[in-house]
């Protein structure tokens, strides 16, 4: 059954590379207009659902257009596919990102970093919920419990400074404004850094900016964008071995969310200098230095509280229901033992521990493309094992599985390379 489900796998990815370059974008954005359509059809969320029938059309547009282009102008096939890239983003993130701002439509994430940011602008702790005695502390009232947690570390809460500088959380100083011009920064950055063909950047492109696993959570409140995109910029930085931006990069990431943990880890394993020694120590003081700077005032004002809302929430051991807890088997699972979620995710980190680490000695010295599966299959698996994990994560190993793919050719470890 294995053997035919990998011979199934590159049948369909031979099949896909033999695609025109622009009859394959004409695919992905009509699958793009379908999810759109029904997202706008079955969501109960009114940020989702304005979304999907804001984006049908221009979906929809485009991959007509992909599609006659790729009968008809294949000398200026890369041309034709930049503008439509552009079209999409126009009309996928930045018109509906503008609407749904003024309209103040968003996942609940972006009033959550908006009050951290304010929080924070008077000097005041961001983590106003915590429990006590098996009972949750809200501290702020009118609000769901679930909405009273900061899931972050502090740094996440600079994007909302420019509403608490203002008082105003809509148009220009919305949090997911600051957060898309994040976005586009640092992966514009990085595409110009990665050593990639024109084709594989604009793929990258498509699928952290332009398709809906970018442009749905840009424009409804997508916290884990810049995360991606300081990422990326790690990923370039160690493909170009600059272990400076590297360590900043994944630094500034870890610093802001716990997703971004496994790959600033991941990342002391493949860098290098130009000579080919490892620069794990100089990327590991990048990033301690960032994480400590900005996380240890706010442990030692309120260690219990910061706990909670930045490990014991996120796992679904904070007693409180989270938006979060997709129908995934984790989830499922504790639903039906509660006992369970203490010891799910551990013992599953553990297990996929030993295969990676047995993996890592088989193939030493790691690749950067390796490095990058791995990670993608780690997080693909503790999605589907968290008690409380949302299914839009599932951006993180659908972007690490490409980034592995388009690097693979370009090799950060050779077996000849010597450490410090």
């Amino acid at each position: 059954m294995l053997a035919q489900l990998w011979t199934a796998r590159d049948r369909a990815l031979t099949w896909w590379s033999a695609l025109a370059k622009l009859t394959s974008d004409a695919l992905l954005y009509g699958l793009a207009a379908s999810f759109a359509l029904m997202l706008g059809w079955t969501s109960t969320q009114p940020a989702q659902w304005q979304w999907g029938y804001l984006t049908v059309g221009p979906y929809a547009f485009v991959a007509i257009a992909a599609f006659i282009a790729g009968r008809r102008a294949r000398k200026r096939a890369h041309l034709i596919r930049m503008v439509l890239l552009g079209l999409v983003v126009l009309g996928a993130v930045f018109v509906p990102l503008g609407l749904e701002a003024h309209w103040r439509h968003a996942q609940p994430e972006v009033g959550v970093i908006s009050r951290a940011g304010q929080l924070l602008s008077k000097g005041q702790d961001p983590y106003r919920a915590y429990k006590v005695h098996g009972h949750v502390v809200n501290e702020i009232h009118g609000l769901p419990a679930f909405e009273s947690f900061f899931p972050y570390f502090p740094l996440m809460g600079v994007f909302g400074l420019p509403s608490a500088a203002t008082h105003e959380s809509k148009g220009l100083t919305d949090a997911r404004i600051v957060m898309t011009l994040m976005t586009l920064l640092a992966s514009g950055w990085a595409l110009a850094l990665l050593r990639l063909t024109r084709e594989q950047k604009l793929r990258v492109a498509q699928v952290l900016i332009a398709l809906p696993t970018g442009a749905l959570f840009l424009s409804t409140g997508g916290d884990d964008m810049p995360i991606l995109a300081l990422l990326l910029l790690g990923v370039a930085a160690l493909q170009r071995r600059q272990s400076n931006l590297a360590g900043i990069s994944l630094g500034l990431a870890a610093a802001m969310k716990l997703t971004a943990w496994p790959m600033a880890a991941g990342a002391l394993l493949v860098a290098r200098n130009k000579e080919g020694r490892s620069t794990w120590r100089r990327v590991l003081l990048w990033i301690g230095s960032i994480v400590v700077v900005t996380t240890v005032p706010f442990i030692f004002r309120a260690p219990a509280a910061f706990m909670t809302n930045v490990f014991a929430f996120p796992l679904g051991l904070a007693g409180v229901s989270s938006p979060a807890a997709s129908a995934l088997p984790g989830h499922i699972l504790t639903t039906w033992l509660p006992q369970l979620g203490h010891v799910l995710a551990p013992v599953t980190f553990l297990i996929g521990g030993y295969f990676a680490a047995k993996y890592m000695r088989a193939h030493w010295p790691l690749t950067l493309s390796q490095l990058l599966a791995i990670l993608s299959v780690t997080f693909a698996v503790m999605m589907c094992v968290a008690s409380a994990t949302r299914i839009g994560y599932v951006i993180y190993p659908l972007n690490f599985a490409l980034w592995s793919a388009v690097t693979q050719d370009h090799k950060v470890a050779a077996p000849e390379l010597v450490s410090h």
